[in-house]
């Protein structure tokens, strides 16, 4: 027998996406019905995992992909700003949470960590400095240091230096104030946060199709996996937080904004260090410059990391491929995202990347002893035998139409929204989870244009500088990210 229920939102996916668009919600509006459906029996086990994602805290301080020098060599830091606003978003929301009670102490998903970028060779170093003269006078970024000198990198990052050429041209701009996240916990505290707020939160439980009803409401089937029982919830809004799994959804719905999207799989591998002599030595996350033909996520860096209480040392990511859109998904899920639609733009995207082609095939040919070799040119003296090979989540990159082109293949996050307002879903990646509050925000003001009135003095008590600039506000910035600094313990 088939059961029918009603809601006012339904969140489908238990990541760090829904868990912060139902934590906001659940805010502004005491009195809807909320339910989230994941498939896993677990929140935060997918995208949102730790150990398959790199817990950075995306805020462009390291990051070089997010800076890069264009024909003339200069460093535009428009980009970098943008993303640092973003991150700053979500530390105001984290640190209303904690400072309101609604989630548990801090050090469980956040810790205090230097942010560095380390480059070698004349045109890296060259290049990183300009970057640094750019970034330097922005507010957001005034902390910034920068250094040539062996002795200083020493100070920094010893096992970065140690046992280096001498002679070497090195380069590294740092940021004491970093983080690193587990999004993992980070979600598990937020819809732990829900649940005691009468979110209805279904574990264990497939969505299988998300279709239109004949009185405009959203008819969203789910089934539970370990009994089989059928459920149709109606509901007024809809989100689309699966991760990897969205575009299915997304595509079920039918809704002609959500049209001509694709999805290009990339995995990853990790070389992980737990032993406590090394891992101590090492106090920052050193982001370096991609290699050629590489995707944007697939940066190398040497990452410290705290999950669970426990400190390690990441080194990677080694990226691979397989057609599954989710770590444990299915081999199916490429070919059966292919639509007419969205064929052009795939088969235009896979024609002007030839070079990510070779360099996927490239990294999934390296053999343990080349993986080991990669840890070398950021810690000289590693030894491989001191790391463990893990494999880290999946990342569905956005495919999508474009008038010249014919489609294009973009590395950053796409969110998707209907006319009315009334169904949304977000698509791609990287920074993702680090900026998961801004976006969420821009959500609810795309889809519920009629409540931005009302809604102001909650926005504003949950984030102190909702719709200001705070690169264009020095003095606010200032105020805020040391409020924030001190609720969060960083």
């Amino acid at each position: 027998m088939k059961h029918t229920k009603t809601a006012d939102v339904v969140l489908i996916g238990g990541g760090i996406m829904s868990a912060t668009l139902g934590s906001i919600i659940r805010q502004l509006e005491p009195g809807w019905d909320i339910s989230l459906y994941e498939r896993l029996d677990r929140a935060g086990m997918e995208s949102s995992d730790p150990w398959n994602n790199a817990g950075t805290g995306h805020s462009a301080l390291c990051e070089l992909n997010y800076s890069p020098a264009s024909a003339d060599g200069s460093v535009d830091p428009a980009k970098a700003i943008k993303i640092n606003e973003q991150f700053q978003v979500s530390r105001q929301f984290w640190s209303h949470m904690v400072a309101g009670g609604h989630i548990g102490a801090p050090r469980k998903f956040i810790n205090p960590i230097p942010h560095m970028s380390f480059v070698w060779g004349d045109g890296p170093a060259e290049y990183l400095r300009r970057r640094y003269e750019a970034l330097k006078p922005q507010p957001l970024f005034e902390t910034m240091e920068h250094s040539e000198d062996h002795a200083k990198l020493a100070e920094w990052t010893p096992l970065v230096m140690g046992g280096r050429d001498p002679q070497q041209r090195v380069a590294a701009s740092r940021v004491e104030g970093g983080t690193d996240i587990d999004f993992g916990s980070l979600t598990r505290e937020l819809t732990g946060f829900m649940e005691h707020n009468d979110v209805d939160l279904n574990f264990g439980t497939d969505v299988t199709d998300v279709a239109r009803g004949t009185d405009g409401r959203w008819e969203v089937s789910v089934k539970d996996r370990a009994t089989d029982e059928e459920t149709t919830v109606r509901a007024r809004f809809v989100f689309i937080g699966a991760g990897g799994g969205a575009l299915h959804l997304l595509q079920q719905t039918g809704i002609p904004e959500g049209k001509g999207f694709g999805g290009f799989p990339v995995g990853g591998q990790f070389l992980r260090c737990g032993n406590e002599e090394i891992v101590n030595q090492h106090n920052a996350k050193v982001y370096g410059q991609a290699s050629v033909g590489a995707p944007p996520m697939s940066v190398p860096h040497l990452d410290t990391r705290f999950v669970n209480g426990k400190r390690s040392l990441l080194f990677g990511p080694y990226a691979g491929f397989s057609t599954k859109f989710l770590k444990r998904g299915s081999l199916l899920d490429l070919p059966l995202s292919l639509r007419p639609s969205n064929l052009i733009p795939m088969l235009a995207v896979g024609k002007d990347n030839m070079d990510l082609t070779k360099y996927l095939v490239t990294e999934v040919l390296k053999s343990r002893e080349s993986k080991d070799e990669g840890v070398k040119e950021y810690y000289p003296q590693a030894n491989g035998d001191a790391w463990e090979l893990i494999t880290a989540g999946q990342r569905v990159q956005v495919i999508k139409k474009h008038p010249k082109k014919g489609g294009i293949l973009q590395f950053g996050t796409e969110m998707i929204t209907s006319s009315d307002g009334s169904i949304g879903a977000l698509l791609g990646a990287s920074p993702g989870a680090s900026t998961a509050a801004p976006i969420m925000f821009e959500m609810l003001e795309r889809c519920f244009p009629q409540q931005a009135a009302s809604w102001q003095p909650k926005l504003k008590e949950m984030i102190p500088g909702y719709g200001v600039k705070l690169n264009e506000n020095p003095q606010l910035a200032r105020e805020i990210m040391s409020e924030t600094a001190k609720v969060l313990q960083l």
